[in-house]
């Protein structure tokens, strides 16, 4: 009786051998087919904002960082952007003296590194880019609320998005530790909406005074390029 179980189990064990190898082979021929075939639709960087399969996520190639920043300055926009920011913080800040070749400058909440690219094509070596998300080889990724920088470890801190400050969590901490990294007697530039008026900016950051606004336009937002001076005493 014992022998007629073990063969019947034994019999019963091959034959689900069987059947797993089966589905396993029929598995590998399914990838093959759909996710490793050979036809141009997928010898090339698709341009779908996300994969519209997992087939097709596994078949993208990941782009060098130099490629696409070489691709990013091409465009009219990118163009269009960096001599707004020429014009309407470069050069007013160089007017004033606020700004040099050799100043350590923080662009934050700066996207694709717009900013930081603006900088260093108008000669300024040392230009340190960061937002929530990094964007090599331009932008690291850090928190506007915690910037990873020591004290006055910047002569400029520069922010071009117009909804930086307003769309901060907390707009007061964002205030603080701009101020906490700019060098006494440095400068902050910042971008704000130009339906924001300057009391709330000079209400936010208090260890700074307004030298200079000018009006502009950065990624069709009509906005405000505010200028300060961080000439207070530090508590």
């Amino acid at each position: 009786m014992d022998g007629h179980v073990r063969r019947l189990l034994n019999r019963v064990a091959i034959a689900l051998a069987a059947v797993a190898t089966a589905a396993l082979m029929h598995l590998f021929r399914h990838s093959s087919t759909f996710c490793f075939t050979s036809s141009p639709a997928y010898s090339s960087l698709s341009l779908a904002p996300f994969p519209r399969t997992s087939c097709d996520a596994a078949s993208r190639r990941v782009v060098d960082p130099d490629l696409r920043l070489a691709k990013l300055r091409s465009t009219p926009r990118w163009r269009c952007h960096n001599a707004v920011l020429s014009a309407s913080v470069v050069e007013p800040l160089r007017r004033l003296r606020l700004l040099g070749n050799s100043s350590r400058v923080l662009c934050i909440t700066t996207g694709a590194g717009q900013a930081v690219d603006a900088l260093r094509m108008a000669g300024v070596g040392d230009v340190t880019g960061v937002d929530l998300v990094d964007f090599p080889p331009l932008v690291c990724r850090a928190d506007p609320h915690n910037l990873p920088f020591f004290d006055d470890a910047f002569d400029l801190v520069l922010s071009d998005d117009p909804a930086a400050l307003t769309g901060a969590l907390f707009p007061s901490r964002f205030a603080a530790e701009i101020e906490r990294t700019v060098h006494r007697g440095g400068a902050i530039a910042l971008a704000v909406d130009r339906h924001i008026s300057l009391s709330i900016v000079a209400t936010l950051f208090k260890k700074s005074r307004v030298v200079d606004v000018r009006n502009t336009t950065l990624n069709g937002c009509a906005a405000s390029i505010v200028i300060m001076s961080t000439n207070a005493e530090r508590h």
